[in-house]
Parts: C-alpha cells; structure tokens; sequence
C-alpha cells in the first residue's frame, strides 16, 4: 500500500476579468495558498480500479476527479494502470478549497511515482489541466499565482516563507463554481459589507466572486462581517467560489477561539478548522 496526502488551499486573492473567453472560461489572477487540512488516499496494485471513499455522497464512480485522473493518465500511458485506491475525505465538499482537484493531483503523482513511469513536471500539468483549473497547482502547492483560467500556474519565492494562523468556518451548504461565476455581472453588493481589499504583511486579499455568492447566500457575508469583528482578526475573506470563510489570525489561540465562539453564536453545525497557511517544513 502506498499512501499520499492531498492538501486543501485557499485564495488569498482571487481577480476575475468579466469578459468571457471562447472557452467558457474566465481569465483569472488568483494568489493560492495551501493549508494544513488534508484528504488521504491509499492506493494499492490490482486487477482493475476500483475507488472507495468514507464520506457518503461522494461518487465513486467514473464521474469523480481521482478516477478521470487515472484515464487521464492511461492516455499517455497507454496501459491500464490499475490501482484500488481508498479515498478518506477530511476537505469538505463545495467549500472552496480545492478538495476534488487535489485529489486528482496527488493520483496523478502517486501514479506517476508507483508505476515507476516519470513523467516530468510539464507532463504532469498537461495531465492536470485536462482535468480542471486547479488541478495543475496541487502538483507543486506552495504559495503561487495562478493566471489563464487558473492552469498558469508560477511560484511566489518572495511567500515560500510567510505562513499565517487561520480559522476556517463551513456552512453545511456548499455553493459551486458556475453559480458563483454566473452572477458576476448581474448581481449587487450588500450594504455594510467590505468588499475592499485587505493588508496584512505586503499580501493584498480580495475575491471578486464575493459579491455574486453574497447576493445569493446573504448568511456568508454575515459570516465575513462577524470574522472582521473579532479579537485577533487579520483579514477575512470568502475561499473560491465558497460557501468557507476564513480569517487570518496573530496567533492560533486566537484562530481556536474564534472557532468556538462561531459554533455558539452562528451556528453550531459549522464545519470549522484551525491551523496554518503554507505550512513551513519540520527542520
């Protein structure tokens, strides 16, 4: 059994240009972090491929991302390559944090690394942006900037340092991509809301797609307003398209207890996590 962490990440900033491109796509300027909350897959040998996962409601089937990673594959491989892969879901679905492209990411390393094929770098990211926009970051995720519809994707050497304290805060509902995008040029700003960008160590925060998911799910733009009022909030934003909300924070005291207070005074089915942006490596 080989076993491989996929990690989530938020958007410190995402910009979106509204011209549409012929593709359907927008062009997008986005500042991507990785955080410290992972999926897990296990992966072994067999004589077909088959997908397990412990979280119901998630496909197992043909139509979810880990397993159009493995086709993906085999059309450059030109073989099957046969894997029982089981996957255990900690990144919650619909939030904004890259759960299902990370998944497909690390299949395509695992793959890459178990069969014993390597495929460089370039390869891989062709393999990944045929799956979708974010997938080619989870091959190498640190802090970087990715441009086109997302598949552009280019380091930030001057962050590879910086990491933060964050609280993470889910509604039980998620919102999906093609909404959000969908309202950007129709839908109108909340009043008493800060749609403005945000400082905190030269790192400018802003997301374009807060104004057509706050239109249509009021409760998160509450949930960006209570996060900019707490004790030790940095900045605080929308991941993606949603429905997390997160807030950078000085210390992660402060990220814990924002966390239990959102369970007593928003809602206490929140999904909440607390931990770090861009974890540094243990020396």
């Amino acid at each position: 059994m080989s076993t491989y962490q996929a990690p989530a990440k938020i958007n410190l900033s995402l910009r979106v240009q509204n011209k549409v491109r012929e593709d359907g796509y927008h062009n997008v300027d986005i500042l991507m972090a990785p955080i410290d909350l992972y999926d897990t897959l296990d992966f072994h040998n067999s004589r077909t491929t088959t997908l397990k996962c412990d979280t119901p409601g998630v496909p197992t089937d043909e139509s979810n991302l880990v397993f159009k990673a493995i086709r993906e594959f085999e059309k450059v491989y030109g073989r099957k390559a046969k894997q029982r892969i089981t996957l255990t879901k900690n990144i919650p679905h619909g939030a904004g944090l890259g759960g299902g492209s990370s998944d497909a990411a690390i299949t395509l390393l695992a793959v890459n690394e178990i069969l014993g094929t390597n495929y460089e770098p370039e390869e891989l990211s062709t393999m990944a942006a045929a799956l979708g926009s974010d997938v080619p970051y989870f091959l190498t995720p640190t802090i970087c900037r990715c441009k086109g519809r997302g598949e552009i994707v280019t380091p930030v050497p001057e962050l590879a340092g910086w990491s933060s304290p964050i609280v993470l805060l889910k509604p039980a509902f998620g919102v999906s991509t093609p909404t959000a995008y969908k309202g950007l040029t129709c839908s109108r700003r909340l009043k008493g809301i800060n749609y403005g960008t945000q400082k905190v160590d030269d790192i400018t925060l802003v997301n374009d797609l807060e104004r057509p998911v706050f239109a249509k799910f009021p409760i998160l733009a509450h949930m960006k307003h209570w996060l900019l009022e707490q004790p030790g909030t940095r900045a605080a934003l929308m991941s993606g398209s949603g429905s997390t909300m997160f807030a950078l924070t000085e210390t992660p005291e402060q990220a814990r207890e924002i966390a239990a207070r959102a369970l007593q005074e928003i809602d206490p089915t929140l999904f909440t996590h607390c931990g770090t942006v861009n974890p540094q490596p243990v020396a």
